[in-house]
C-alpha cells in the first residue's frame, strides 16, 4: 500500500522570525483531497553535559507557550547555514558558560511530525571548561545541575515534561552506565 500524500498546492500563511506556517492541499492514497497545516521550523539542538561535580547541567527558564518555568537541556535554534554541532557549542556556552572541548553526536528526532518540521539534534558535551555565560537580549536563564537519579525522579513526578530533556536525561543515564 502507498502511504505518501502528493502535495497539490502550498499556501504560505505566515512567515516569522522562528516559524513559518503553510497549508498544503494534498492528494491522499485513495485519490481524495485534504488540507495539512504545517509549521516550518529550522530545527534545533540540545546538549547533554556534566559539570565538574558529575551533575547534569540544565537551564531553568520561562516558556510563554505553556506559561510555565521549566527545566530544560541547554538548547537552541539552528541559525541559517549553521551546522548542528556549531549550534550546540554556541548554545552550551551562551546558556551555561561552559565550553565543550569535544561534542559527541547522540541522535536526532522530530518533535511533532504530525504538524511540524522541527528536528532536534542531541549532543554529548565532553571535557567541559567553565567560562562565562553570554545570554542573548531577552533571555533570562538560571543554570542548575542535578544527578541523574534526581532527574529521573523529577520526570516520574511530572516536574520535567520537555521531550528533548527527557530524551537527553535517558541518554545521559546510558552514558553513565558505560563509565
Amino acid at each position: 500500500m502507498t502511504y505518501e500524500e502528493k502535495t497539490m498546492k502550498c499556501d504560505k500563511i505566515y512567515e516569522g522570525k522562528i516559524v513559518n506556517l503553510r497549508i498544503d492541499t494534498v492528494e491522499l492514497p485513495d485519490k481524495k483531497y485534504s488540507k495539512r497545516e504545517i509549521v516550518e521550523h529550522p530545527g534545533g539542538v540540545g546538549v547533554v553535559a556534566f559539570n565538574e561535580e558529575g551533575k547534569m547541567l540544565l537551564v531553568k527558564q520561562y516558556r510563554k507557550a505553556i506559561d510555565k518555568v521549566i527545566l530544560e537541556l541547554p538548547a537552541g535554534k539552528l541559525e541559517v547555514n549553521e551546522e548542528p554541532r556549531e549550534t550546540a557549542l554556541r548554545e552550551l556556552q551562551e546558556e551555561t558558560g561552559y565550553l565543550a572541548e569535544k561534542l559527541e553526536y547522540l541522535l536526532e528526532f522530530y518533535t511533532s511530525p504530525g504538524f511540524s518540521t522541527e528536528k532536534i539534534y542531541l549532543f554529548y558535551g565532553k571535557n567541559l571548561k567553565k567560562g562565562e555565560q553570554h545570554l542573548e537580549a531577552g533571555e533570562f536563564i538560571q543554570v542548575e545541575s542535578y544527578t541523574i537519579e534526581e532527574l529521573l525522579k523529577m520526570i516520574d513526578r511530572g516536574e520535567i515534561m520537555d521531550s528533548k530533556t527527557i530524551i537527553g536525561i535517558n541518554m545521559a543515564r546510558e552514558i553513565q552506565k558505560k563509565k
